[in-house]
């Protein structure tokens, strides 16, 4: 059954470009790929995958590797940690940043003392002794959320100290 989500994706897909597809479904690329393998995804040929891929590989946007004599492309996930701590910097205040690291610590916190857990993982582990489905869900939920926040925390603290200084360095001439 197709929902009207997928439909609409299936529209934008289609009013867009070969390399708008190609540029779109890279930037999602967690597993390193072949320009084949995201040739068929966006139903481009491979020569012209690979050519928008290699654009975003200068652009510092993925990286390649080689396995088994094939390049592989995938997420240059440093430079994306670098993108997203500057953009934390421009678009929220020091306060707004302390204040989301201070509320991920807290509901990590209260997580650990409502189950008597230490980590995501034990979490996780604890559904084993449980028949409520509804308890087991929760905990699945909270497990992944928490596993969400302890990525998120190192970026926020990333932003926050070096926060002046990319203040200053990104500050526009008078």
């Amino acid at each position: 059954m197709t929902s009207d989500r997928d439909r609409d994706d299936g529209r934008t897909q289609a009013s867009m470009t070969r390399g708008e597809r190609v540029r779109a479904a890279a930037r999602t690329l967690r597993t390193p790929r072949t320009a084949s393998w995201l040739a068929t995804e966006t139903d481009v040929s491979a020569k012209t995958a690979k050519k928008y891929l290699d654009q975003l590989v200068e652009d510092n946007v993925l990286r390649t590797t080689e396995q088994g004599g094939q390049t592989l492309y995938c997420v240059d996930q440093l430079m994306a940690t670098y993108r997203e701590v500057a953009s934390l910097q421009r678009d929220h205040h020091r306060e707004e940043l302390t204040d989301s690291l201070e509320s991920m610590r807290a509901r990590i916190t209260d997580w650990k003392d409502e189950y008597d857990v230490e980590t995501p993982g034990e979490l996780r582990a604890s559904i084993a002794g449980l028949e409520d489905r509804a308890e087991v869900e929760r905990r699945r939920d909270i497990a992944g959320e928490w596993e969400h926040l302890d990525d998120r925390i190192p970026v926020v603290r990333a932003a926050l100290n070096e926060y002046e200084w990319a203040t200053k360095r990104d500050a526009l001439p008078a």
